[in-house]
C-alpha cells in the first residue's frame, strides 16, 4: 500500500512539472504520461539510482552535495526514455535544462504533497 501511495504523489509531482516547466510534455495522454512516468521513476530509483549515487559520490563530495541534483536531472531523463519507450507514454524532456528543473519541481511538490497524503 506504501507504494501507491509513494506512486500517486510522484504522478501528482510530475503532472506539477509538466504544468510548470516549459520543455516537460505529456506524451500518451495528460493523464496517463504522468502516472506511467512515476512508474518508470520509481523502477529507476530503486534500481539504477543506488548504483549511481555510489559512483558519483566523490564528485557529489567535492560539489558539496550539489552534484546530487545533476543526479536527479538524469535520472528522471531516463525515467522519460525508458516509460515512452516501454508504455509509449510518459514525459518528453526537450533538453537537460527542462530536466534539471523538472527535477526539482518534483522533488519540492514531492516533498509538499507527501505528508498531506500520507505516503
Amino acid at each position: 500500500m506504501e507504494f501507491l501511495g509513494t506512486w500517486l504523489v510522484t504522478s501528482i509531482a510530475t503532472a506539477a512539472a509538466i504544468a510548470l516547466v516549459p520543455g516537460i510534455n505529456a506524451v500518451g495522454g495528460s493523464y496517463l504520461g504522468p502516472i506511467m512516468c512515476a512508474l518508470s521513476l520509481a523502477l529507476v530509483n530503486a534500481i539504477i539510482k543506488p548504483v549511481v549515487e555510489v559512483l558519483s559520490l566523490p564528485l557529489t563530495i567535492a560539489t558539496l552535495g550539489l552534484f546530487y541534483l545533476v543526479v536527479n536531472a538524469l535520472m528522471l531523463e531516463l525515467a522519460s526514455n525508458i516509460s515512452v519507450g516501454l508504455f509509449g507514454s510518459g514525459i518528453e524532456i526537450d533538453s537537460f535544462g527542462a530536466a534539471f528543473a523538472g527535477a526539482l519541481v518534483i522533488s519540492l511538490a514531492s516533498m509538499v504533497i507527501g505528508p498531506i497524503i500520507g505516503a
